[in-house]
C-alpha cells in the first residue's frame, strides 16, 4: 500500500470514528486491533510522517472516548511508542499533534498515569528541542496531577539546562520553579549551585584545544558546561526573587561563592552577566539602632589585615589600594582577575588608616 493510499484509509477511518455515533464503529476498530495497528505504523520507518501523523489522530479520537480507550492504548505499550515517536519526529507540527495526545492520556487516566508522567521525563535527554520542550510543558500539567515526584527528574532537569536553545531553557526553568514546592526541592537547590562551578573533569577537556586550535573561543562560548552554569544562574535568580525562604536555603548551601565563581569565568560572558544580575541584593533584614558611643572601637576594622578568597582560584590573597578598591588576584587556569569596590562612610578615616599602614611597613 502507498503511502498516499494509507493517509486517505486512515483520514477515512477517522471520519467514521469521530460521528455522532461512532461508538459502533469504534469497538469493531479495537476488535481487530486497530490500537496495535496504529501504534506500529508510528514505529515503521519507510512510512512517512504525514501517514504518522493521521495515525497519531485517530489515536486522540480513541483516547478521548473514554477512561478504558485510554487504558487500552496504554496496556498495549502506547505511551513508549508514542514517546519515541517524538523523539524521532522531525515535523513540528506532528510533535503539537503527539503532545495533544499524551496530555489527553495524562488527564482521567489514573491507572496509568505515572506511566505517562515517567515517559515524559524519558523524553528529555532526547536531542530535538521541539520535543524537550514539549515535555517540559506537559510535566508541568502533570506535576499537580501526579502530587509527587520522581527521584530521576532532578538530574535529567539539570542536564537540559545545557541547551543551545533559549525556548527550552525557559521552559526547563519554569518547570523548576514548580518543582521546588515538592520533595526534590534540596536536592535540586543543592543541584544548581554545584553547576556553578563546573567540575575540572569538564574544564580540563578545553586544555588540547587552547594549545592546538586557534578557533577556541568560538567554541568554548558554547560548551555545554558553561551553558549550563549561565543557565543555573539564571534559575537560581528566578528562584530567589519569587521566594525569600529558596534565597535563604541557598545561602547555606554557600550560593554567593559559587556565584562568584561563575563571574570569574571569562570563558562564557553570559555566566558572568547570569551570576551577577543573581548577585544583586533585593533586600535586607531590618538594621538596628546604632548609639553613638558604643562599639566605637570595633566600628572601623584596618584594612591591611583584609583578606578575600577569589571567585575563580580560593587560593589567592587580596592587595588594598589607597581609594579604596580591593584588587583579586585570581590563579585559576579559566578565570582572569576580578576588581571588586567596595563603600566606606568616610574617605578620610580609609586614607588615615592606609597611610598608618604604609608607615608601619616603612619602620620595618
Amino acid at each position: 500500500m502507498t503511502g498516499s493510499c494509507l493517509e486517505k484509509l486512515l483520514k477515512s477511518i477517522g471520519i467514521f470514528l469521530s460521528a455522532v455515533s461512532s461508538n459502533r464503529y469504534l469497538i469493531e476498530f479495537l476488535e481487530v486491533g486497530g490500537v496495535l495497528t496504529l501504534l506500529e505504523i508510528l514505529a515503521l520507518e519507510k512510512i512517512s510522517e504525514g501517514d504518522k501523523k493521521e495515525s497519531i489522530k485517530l489515536l486522540q479520537v480513541i483516547a478521548n472516548s473514554g477512561r478504558k480507550y485510554k487504558e487500552l492504548i496504554c496496556e498495549s505499550y502506547g505511551v513508549r511508542s508514542i514517546a519515541e515517536f517524538l523523539a524521532k519526529c522531525k515535523s513540528e507540527e506532528t510533535q503539537e499533534e503527539v503532545q495533544v495526545l499524551l496530555d489527553s492520556l495524562l488527564h482521567g487516566n489514573p491507572k496509568y498515569q505515572n506511566q505517562v508522567y515517567k515517559g515524559l521525563i524519558a523524553l528529555l535527554p532526547c536531542t530535538s528541542p521541539k520535543a524537550q520542550q514539549l515535555s517540559l510543558q506537559t510535566l508541568r500539567t502533570a506535576q499537580p496531577i501526579i502530587g509527587s515526584t520522581h527521584p530521576s527528574i532532578v538530574d535529567c532537569m539539570l542536564n537540559v539546562l545545557r541547551t543551545v536553545h533559549l525556548e527550552v531553557q525557559c521552559e526547563a526553568i519554569k518547570l523548576i520553579k514548580d518543582l521546588v514546592n515538592y520533595d526534590v526541592c534540596v536536592p535540586l537547590l543543592k543541584g544548581l549551585v554545584d553547576l556553578l562551578i563546573p567540575s575540572f573533569k569538564e574544564t580540563c577537556k578545553l586544555q588540547p584545544k587552547i594549545l592546538n586550535d586557534p578557533t577556541v573561543l568560538q567554541l568554548t562560548a558554547h560548551l555545554p558546561v558553561f551553558l549550563q552554569q549561565a543557565a543555573a544562574a539564571k534559575a537560581i535568580r528566578v528562584l530567589a526573587h519569587s521566594n525569600l525562604s529558596l534565597a535563604e536555603e541557598m545561602l547555606h548551601l554557600h550560593v554567593v561563592p559559587s556565584l562568584m565563581a561563575a563571574m570569574g569565568n571569562t570563558d562564557h560572558s553570559n555566566s558572568q552577566r547570569q551570576a551577577s544580575l543573581t548577585l544583586e541584593v533585593r533586600g535586607w533584614r531590618p538594621v538596628g539602632r546604632w548609639e553613638p558611643g558604643v562599639g566605637t572601637q570595633s566600628l572601623h576594622r584596618p584594612v591591611a589585615v583584609l583578606r578575600a578568597d577569589v571567585p575563580s582560584g580560593g587560593g589567592a590573597g587580596a592587595q588594598v589600594h589607597g581609594r579604596g578598591a580591593l584588587q583579586a588576584l585570581p590563579s585559576g587556569p579559566l578565570y582572569g582577575s576580578r576588581h571588586f569596590d567596595y563603600g566606606l562612610g568616610d574617605q578620610e578615616q580609609l586614607d588615615d588608616i592606609t597611610h598608618s599602614q604604609e608607615d608601619k611597613e616603612g619602620k620595618e
